[in-house]
């Protein structure tokens, strides 16, 4: 069935093996400060950041991410 009127995607990567929020930050939001950058990376992407699994002892604190993550890389788009 076609689509009349596509909507706008947000955008969002796939990370790469041994990607940290980090990395992630530096790559994708290099025009912010790396901690601005983290905190909205992170808020952003809740399902991955809060996931219970990794909370318990992971370097760091927070969750590895995982290639197969959906990592978005700006905030929720409005209605």
């Amino acid at each position: 069935m076609p689509v009349d009127n596509p909507s706008r995607v947000r955008k969002s990567i796939l990370p790469t093996e041994g990607d940290t929020w980090s990395i992630v930050a530096k790559r994708e939001l290099p025009e912010l400060a790396l901690d601005e950058a983290l905190a909205k990376l992170q808020s952003w992407n809740l399902h991955v950041f809060m996931r219970a699994a990794g909370a318990m002892g992971s370097p760091g604190g927070g969750n590895p991410i995982l290639p197969s993550d959906v990592v978005f890389i700006e905030p929720p788009l409005a209605t």
